[in-house]
């Protein structure tokens, strides 16, 4: 229904001043304006890169519901095109028992026939998109001949958000104290260009009709458009999408004030410009024109519940080629797992035990090292450990989340000297004075040297006596060197002091650490049994000049490497007091078992070992027989992976591995490795119902003993966090897969870094680009990346994983609007969880196992 408004005063004129009105009024588009925005999910800054699902503002809706909104808000495709579900038709990946399947899962087979399901992918789903008042003022005839409307106001939208955010890159800082909309007013009023651009050259003649606040201008421009107020909220989503990138980076902004307890309101003010450009076209417009752009917005937004019921209907098709896409992996996932050595290796055997992080990718070489040793006891946990920390590098005042961006750091962790004569106090605090001395000294001249090259007189004099210092960078991006993963963190330390430089935790008490110990060994499931050696194993990427290198590291340490994380809990765990706590809370490490931290390059399937030196010597023994086993496990990983980067995996041990770090240095690889590309499920299990089985890096694997577990505790902790991060992984690759233009960021050879660190251009403007670059889902000739929804796969009651869904919205809604596919083990194979209840698993998946 149409609101009817007052008569304003004048065609531009505000609203009457009839309080009781306005004030309704005034709350009417405040409520739109926050719905609006409360759909928009964050995206974290280059630096702190994170994968995030940017539909997850919208997971309380079903997924069809919300393919249908983004179709015709944003013409936006939230599943694979049909194109590709057609090739893997053709090619046999999908079968017909996978189609049958889908269309009973989803209730749709009185509904669809088979047949008419694979003539569906010859054809476009036909989707009626909604446009925006821009759209429908934009009817020059000559209009082909310039920018669009559309596209010159995001430029120009997109371009004051760079210089207004930009608190890094630009050597002279705008004034930006009043807030973005009135540093966006300000320069549209001084920019000559962008009228010309549009076609308007009088454009500016137009812009004291800005009203002064952001509010008001959500307001002038809503009564002005005068549409129902029943849809403004999609209106207004939909307007958010033409910038959904700085409108990700705006809720980012808002999503870490919120960690503390604070609202910005940056996005509002983005959604108050884009409105206001809307509205301002209008003074450019002569009545007559501007008329019958009002009548054809109100005739196609009047429809929009019966055009975002239609697209749903239009989308069936496609969620049921989703599932069965998802149901043919399911069938071998299946197989694999029911085919998994179930005798778990008795605790006298056990000699290691290494708990990598859950990531993807460290699944092939778990594989690897227990095949090459079986007195290794490999564990799945998350690549934080466990540890909610923030992390200041030596010698600085920086600080860095080293935990998941759905949580805020509460403890803090920083280096200090530690030598191995563990004795030596006095000899410790004089090389901590004279490390960070030496350290700031350095740091200091790297800034002056940076600003000397800021200023205009010396531009041409840096260049030339940099000059060489930039041609050595560039050679060694040229030669491709064979040299190991740079550490940034202690850059400007002193090679002496450099392995002395321990991460540890400051500012607990006894106490306090006892607690973080008892708590992560009790999530880790490491209780009862301690093998000599507990090796803690994080891992991080090696890439050069690469832009979204962070994305690449560890997404449970905040895009970082894991080895702050790992590193820190070994030393907690190696304090005597510690141990002396913990036997306290029953908990008893033996005084010969010793925890020490790795980390597992993933691009080159290295494995660095940490504070070595403050082993003990049986300690070292076992550590020097685990690094051969190392060795070989790696080998054999890098052979696995190596088909995939194109890299010929006969080649002799020395051969691949230099393969593979002249990779990992090229500064012109767009693909020094594939990530988490081909992510697929999820276990909360332990590793006895998946060892033995090739998963082909695609599992995340996390260990869970429920018999240890008897309040559901932990099993909550890994619903709630673990299983929403995989999530986020998996839909970001999904969404930057099916939609690469918006949900992606395009070509990285285009890419230009913005304001230092907060995100990328696709070539010189547009908008903010957000997701994954084609060369991390695309080798040139096919998809690496197969679009399919998480499977997660959980050993635990029946009543227990009820709980956590009935008493977390966030996690029931994930299943039940169909974001995610939820599977239990039972005695003899699986069961799932659909309509509220559990059904057995009917796959037929004891049929030949295929090849991953």
């Amino acid at each position: 229904m149409m609101m009817t408004y007052p008569p304003a005063s004048d065609r531009h004129g505000p609203l009457p001043s009839n309080t009781a009105f306005y004030n309704l009024f005034a709350s009417q588009v405040d409520e739109a304006c926050s719905a609006a925005c409360n759909a928009i999910a964050p995206a974290w800054p280059l630096d702190k890169a994170i994968a995030v699902n940017p539909h997850w503002q919208r997971t309380s809706l079903a997924l069809r519901t919300v393919a249908a909104r983004m179709a015709v808000l944003g013409g936006i495709s939230v599943f694979p095109k049909r194109e590709a579900h057609l090739r893997a038709w053709t090619a046999g990946d999908i079968r017909s028992d996978d189609l049958e399947l889908a269309l009973g899962q989803l209730s749709l087979q009185n509904k669809y026939s088979s047949e008419q399901c694979i003539d569906a992918l010859k054809c476009t789903p036909h989707i009626e998109q909604l446009p925006l008042l821009i759209d429908v003022l934009d009817t020059d005839p000559l209009r082909y001949t310039r920018l669009s409307w559309r596209s010159a106001i995001t430029h120009q939208v997109s371009q004051t958000c760079a210089g207004f955010f930009d608190h890094n890159q630009a050597a002279w800082q705008p004034e930006r104290s009043r807030g973005l909309y009135d540093f966006w007013r300000e320069t549209l009023q001084h920019d000559h260009g962008i009228g010309i651009l549009m076609g308007i050259p009088d454009l500016e003649r137009a812009t004291p009709a800005l009203p002064a606040t952001a509010k008001d201008a959500e307001r002038w421009a809503l009564e002005r458009f005068g549409l129902p107020q029943s849809i403004w909220a999609d209106y207004l989503e939909a307007v958010l999408l033409t910038v959904n990138g700085w409108a990700s980076w705006c809720a980012y902004l808002n999503w870490q004030a919120s960690l503390d307890g604070k609202y910005d309101g940056n996005l509002r003010e983005l959604l108050a410009i884009r409105l206001a450009w809307g509205a301002l076209l209008l003074e450019c417009k002569d009545d007559g024109s501007a008329q019958r752009a009002f009548d054809s917005l109100r005739q196609s937004w009047n429809r929009a519940p019966e055009v975002l019921e239609l697209a749903a209907v239009s989308l069936q098709i496609d969620e049921v080629w989703q599932l069965a896409s998802e149901i043919s992996y399911q069938r071998d996932l299946a197989t694999r797992l029911s085919t998994a050595a179930a005798t778990p290796t008795a605790p006298c055997d056990i000699q290691v035990q290494a708990a990598f992080c859950i990531d993807v990718r460290s699944e092939p070489l778990r594989r690897a090292l227990e095949a090459v040793w079986p007195g290794v006891q490999t564990m799945g946990f998350a690549g934080f450990f466990g540890l909610p920390v923030a992390y200041t590098p030596f010698a600085t005042t920086a600080r860095r989340p080293q935990l998941p961006g759905l949580l805020a750091p509460s403890i803090e962790a920083t280096d200090t000297i530690v030598s191995t004569a563990s004795n030596d106090l006095a000899g410790d605090g004089s090389r901590m004075h004279k490390a960070t001395r030496a350290r700031k000294d350095s740091l200091a001249f790297h800034e002056q040297w940076k600003l000397a090259a800021r200023l205009p007189g010396s531009a041409f004099s840096y260049v030339e006596t940099a000059g060489l210092g930039y041609l050595a960078k560039l050679g060694n991006w040229l030669v491709h060197p064979d040299r190991d993963r740079v550490r940034d963190d202690l850059t400007g330390v002193p090679a002496r002091y450099k392995h002395l430089c321990r991460p540890a935790l400051s500012g607990l008490d006894l106490s306090a650490k006892i607690e973080l110990a008892a708590r992560v060994l009790h999530a880790m499931g490491l209780e009862g049994y301690f093998a000599p050696l507990v090796v803690l194993v994080a891992h991080g990427s090696q890439s050069a000049n690469n832009a979204h290198s962070a994305a690449l590291e560890c997404g449970a340490c905040g895009g970082q490497t894991g080895e702050v994380n790992a590193r820190t809990l070994a030393m907690l765990l190696n304090e005597p007091a510690v141990r002396s706590g913990l036997m306290g809370r029953g908990i008893n490490i033996p005084p010969n078992t010793e925890f020490v931290a790795a980390l597992h390059n993933t691009t080159t399937d290295e494995i660095e070992g940490f504070d070595l030196d403050l082993l003990p010597l049986t300690a070292r023994v076992v550590w020097a027989k685990l690094a051969r086993v190392f060795l070989h496990a790696s080998d054999q990983t890098r052979r696995e992976r190596a088909g995939t980067l194109g890299i010929d995996a006969t080649s002799s041990h020395e051969t691949l591995l230099r393969q593979f770090r002249q990779r990992a240095n090229d500064g012109a690889q767009t693909r020094p490795e594939w990530g988490l590309a081909g992510n697929a499920a999820f276990l909360i299990a332990p590793r006895n119902k998946s060892v033995g089985a090739a998963l082909g890096g695609r599992v995340f694997l996390h260990d869970y003993d429920s018999s240890r577990d008897r309040d559901g505790s932990v099993l909550e902790l890994l619903m709630t966090a673990p299983m929403l991060v995989t999530h986020w992984i998996n839909w970001q690759y999904h969404a930057s897969t099916c939609e690469p233009v918006a949900m992606g960021s395009g070509n990285k050879l285009l890419h230009n870094v913005v304001g230092g660190n907060l995100g990328v251009f696709e070539g010189n403007g547009g908008d903010l680009r957000i997701g994954l670059s084609r060369q991390s889902l695309h080798d040139g000739v096919r998809w690496i990346h197969d679009p399919l929804r998480l499977t997660v796969v959980i050993d635990a009651p029946k009543s227990a994983i009820e709980r956590v869904l009935e008493k977390h919205a966030a996690v029931r809604q994930l299943v039940t609007n169909g974001w995610l596919h939820l599977w239990r083990f039972e005695q003899d194979g699986f069961s799932r969880y659909a309509a509220q209840e559990w059904e057995p698993l009917n796959l037929d998946y004891k049929t030949q196992v295929s090849v991953l």
